[in-house]
């Protein structure tokens, strides 16, 4: 028997779930189907478990190597890294459990299968009916949706010649689910899921390389932003080759050990670890959903829309990961509630990658929103820069990491904030007062006006703010 939607949703990820919710809210009738678990790649291969490993590596170092700076004398430590991959399980399962019980709540219908569009049938003139597919052998469903928003995900990429294999060669996927740590680690990319990866295990103790093309880590970050972070990492030993292409046919599989070659400059060098993690990036799931039924076009990959998240067949949405952009959660989330929007005749709004707050949870962590300085001077703004560092503020040396500092780029002709560039402790936490300011097309002068709290760590933001135009207190 054919059922009819107002809105099926191909995917249960982050994207997905929040615009079914929103779905819901809105009146229409709405079903989910996920060929996995709800809650999609963050919660169970990506931004919860990783940040749970994070946590416990943080804590680890803290213990190990920091307690005594703060007269907390612990005596030996050790790592119980099955204890940490329990703790990690246990909060993806009750966060889980929180999502179902979503569903519930909203009275959306969860299909637990494989979604794919069919083409003109006879339930519909127009592609976008959904089969529901179950490998269990269950006879096929048939959902006949109004409308369709695919937000199936992506997955990590790799590159030619490094095959994944799950036990030497991993990607994010197979990393977390590590029963054991390597000794020693070749991550391959500094981006930033390398550069989390690569502050994460050097804090259990790991040996850890970093291989990166560009010709400097986190190539998407304001360059101070990289340059401070690559200066801290280094101080914890964590070794980096830029400017370094994998050369394919080179990996090397061995007994306890896996190599590459990779060119740097005129030469070659060989790198060599325990295992390899090869973070370089994700590629759209695209494949399998039925796409080929339809007129819907790809862009290397990504599924083609307009800035309401339609694809060509005007009825059928795309939202998150699936359309390339800024792959993050938040934003999925936020594409989901505006395509539902959009789909109900409300006021819809479109995401503005220039007000997205983006974070890395490395340590120390960094976070930033709107463009770079490099990016404002391509844009043509002569800007100003505003840059002051958490060593001046007492909440950080009370906290106990004082490294980093907050950047703010401004428009010298409006005085217009344009971008916020943060490096230091808790930084992703702090960027929303940031993401605030763009949002509400603030001047450095008015974050400034802003009392902030002492002794807090957000009393950088005013500072910097002050420092656009030379009028910094405490530097």
């Amino acid at each position: 028997m054919a059922l009819e939607y107002d809105v099926v949703i191909l995917g249960g990820g982050t994207g997905g779930y929040v615009a079914a919710i929103r779905s819901a809210q809105l009146g229409l009738k709405t079903a989910v189907v996920e060929k996995g678990k709800l809650g999609g790649t963050c919660l169970h291969r990506g931004c919860i478990p990783s940040k749970a490993l994070l946590r416990s590596a943080e804590v680890y170092r803290l213990a190990k190597d920091e307690s005594e700076s703060f007269g907390v004398m612990t005596g030996e430590v050790s790592l119980a890294f099955d204890r940490v991959q329990q703790r990690k399980q246990s909060i993806v399962d009750g966060l889980h459990n929180g999502v179902r019980a979503l569903m519930k709540k909203g009275k959306i219908d969860v299909y637990e299968g494989i979604g794919r569009i069919l083409g003109p049938s006879i339930f519909s003139p127009m592609p976008g009916t959904i089969s529901v597919e179950y490998e269990d052998g269950r006879e096929n469903e048939i959902l006949i949706p109004q409308n369709v928003i695919v937000a199936t995900g992506s997955r990590p990429r790799t590159l030619p010649g490094l095959e994944i294999d799950g036990t030497d060669v991993l990607t994010s996927d197979e990393a977390l689910a590590l029963d054991q740590l390597p000794a020693s680690i070749l991550i391959i990319g500094g981006g930033v899921i390398g550069i989390e990866w690569a502050s994460m295990l050097n804090d259990f103790g790991v040996d850890v390389t970093v291989v990166e093309y560009s010709d400097r880590i986190l190539p998407t970050e304001d360059a101070d932003i990289s340059r401070e972070m690559e200066k801290l990492l280094k101080k914890r030993g964590i070794r980096f080759a830029t400017s370094a292409e994998v050369l394919p046919g080179t990996l090397n599989k061995q007994a306890g050990s896996v190599s590459i070659e990779a060119k740097i400059g005129e030469g070659t060098e060989t790198f060599t670890a325990e295992k390899m993690l090869v973070s370089v990036g994700r590629q759209a799931n695209t494949e399998g959903i039925g796409l080929e039924n339809t007129d819907i076009e790809l862009d290397r990959g990504f599924i083609k829309v307009r800035n309401t998240y339609q694809t060509k067949e005007s009825h059928i949405y795309a939202i998150g990961d699936v359309i390339g952009g800024l792959q993050l959660a938040h934003v999925a989330s936020h594409e989901g509630i505006a395509a539902v929007e959009h789909i109900a005749r409300t006021d819809a709004h479109p995401v503005d990658p220039d007000m997205v707050p983006k974070c890395i949870y490395s340590s120390p962590e960094a976070a930033s929103v709107g463009i770079t300085e490099q990016q404002a001077k391509d844009r043509g703004f002569d800007v100003k820069i505003g840059k002051f560092p958490f060593k001046a503020i007492g909440k950080a040396l009370v906290h106990g990491e004082s490294d980093g500092f907050v950047k703010i780029v401004a428009d010298k002709a409006t005085d217009d904030i344009l971008g916020i560039h943060m490096i230091g402790p808790h930084v992703t936490d702090m960027i929303s007062e940031a993401g605030l300011a763009k949002v509400l097309d603030a001047t450095p002068w008015e974050v400034a006006s802003l009392v902030h709290p002492h002794p807090s760590l957000s009393e950088v933001m005013g500072e910097a703010a002050l420092a656009v135009d030379g009028k910094a207190i405490h530097m």
